[in-house]
């Protein structure tokens, strides 16, 4: 692949949105700009030039209301937001940036302005959820407004939010004529950023909330519902399936075992036996003064465990941290799921390591999907061909609500 940034961890999340390009993100060569002004930069420099793309783009849009230009500019504040949503990525963790903040706030207005100039408005939704509610959007299917149709609920992973899983999948779910409900879980977006709550592993408490929420809105059919999950979210979504029958359909992009599994492989990487790493909780201290150095060490291994990781399970160090991770598994809920479920496994992704085995324990109806490097759909959640991967996703949906 084409390297845009100098940075490697910046390369890593500048060029994530090139999967939202064919969807109306930001384009090859506005990222290829955004990397030229970041040149050698820090995580400051890429910072301020994401958001110095998506301030034009705001003052583009704001010119085009004036002039009655209402497509256009719906266009410019979705693609403002998506710019807004790419700048604070390195700058992840606690205590919060003040400029995270504002640039997620920048992120979630542009994102409104941009949905309520659609020609069917799409008006942001609150989903009660134990003492609070989630943040959440309906994206009624294109040309079919008004009509009962099937609905995918569309969750996200460790660090994205709903304005990133509008545009992998939702605007394309939507022009093939289904409704989107799109929305930020504990530990997701608006969850985290604005109220500070953390990431729970029992997903079907929270889907139970969203489907509720569902079954209410007439135009969703409700023998339809599918749930779809991307990242971390392919996790959550078949954990949530596990608990929560009234769903038709999973999908999980890839499929995965939890944050579990990940951390047990590290370990044996330091050279503990396969029982010591299943119970890496109870590692002695010299065990994690060492995963510690390796941690610090490694500018991507740090953003994911301390600037990351710690924020969204709320810990403050290693053990804490890991202890709160082995709670995210399937296993003993695996066999519990009942709805057809879609497994997919890109060749180059480490978090697909473990769907066949997921796939070979689903009592389910179930289907395994591959993605190839040859084909340009071999990275994580197939971003650099999102097209393609939402294009199978979507058939293998049609013909299996359709049966």
């Amino acid at each position: 692949m084409v390297r845009f940034f100098k940075n490697e961890l910046h390369d890593e999340f500048g060029s994530w949105p090139l999967g939202y390009t064919a969807y109306g993100g930001p384009d090859v060569g506005e990222i290829d700009a955004i990397a030229r002004a970041v040149g050698d930069g820090d995580d400051t420099a890429f910072f301020s030039a994401w958001c110095a793309a998506g301030d034009r783009a705001i003052e583009e849009a704001e010119k085009l209301v004036t002039q009655g230009l209402r497509s256009s500019a719906s266009e410019l504040y979705l693609r403002a937001s998506a710019f807004y949503a790419t700048s604070y990525h390195p700058i992840y963790g606690e205590p919060v940036d003040p400029r995270l903040l504002s640039a997620f706030r920048k992120q979630i207005d542009a994102f409104d302005r941009g949905l309520a100039l659609r020609k069917v408005p799409v008006m942001p939704l609150r989903i009660p959820f134990q003492g609070t509610a989630m943040p959440a959007y309906l994206l009624p299917a294109e040309r079919l407004e008004g009509e009962r149709r099937p609905l995918v609920i569309l969750t996200n992973g460790y660090d994205a939010s709903v304005t990133e899983m509008y545009f992998a999948m939702a605007v394309a779910a939507s022009r093939r004529g289904y409704h989107c409900l799109l929305f930020d879980g504990p530990g997701q977006g608006a969850m985290l950023i604005e109220h500070g709550i953390r990431l729970r592993p029992d997903w079907d408490t929270v889907v139970r909330a969203v489907v509720d929420a569902a079954l209410d809105i007439d135009i969703v059919d409700p023998q339809r519902i599918a749930l779809s999950g991307w990242s971390l979210g392919g996790f959550l979504a078949p954990r949530a399936a596990a608990g929560e029958p009234r769903l038709a359909a999973c999908i999980a992009d890839p499929g995965n075992w939890g944050i579990g599994p990940g951390l047990r492989a590290f370990a044996r990487r330091l050279g503990l036996d396969e029982q010591a790493a299943h119970h890496l909780e109870k590692a002695d201290d010299a065990i994690y003064a060492t995963m510690k150095k390796i941690v610090e060490a490694d500018r991507k291994l740090r953003w994911g465990v301390v600037q990351r990781g710690f924020w969204v399970h709320g810990v403050g160090e290693l053990r804490a941290f890991v202890r709160e991770a082995n709670a995210f598994t399937l296993e003993g809920h695996i066999e519990k799921i009942r709805c057809p479920t879609l497994i997919t496994a890109a060749e180059a992704d480490p978090l697909a390591s473990g769907a066949e085995s997921l796939f070979e324990r689903l009592k389910c109806p179930k289907h395994l999907m591959r993605f190839t490097v040859a084909e340009g759909a071999g990275d994580h959640c197939e971003m650099q061909s999102r097209s393609l991967a939402n294009r199978r996703v979507l058939d293998w949906l049609d013909v299996t609500l359709a049966a």
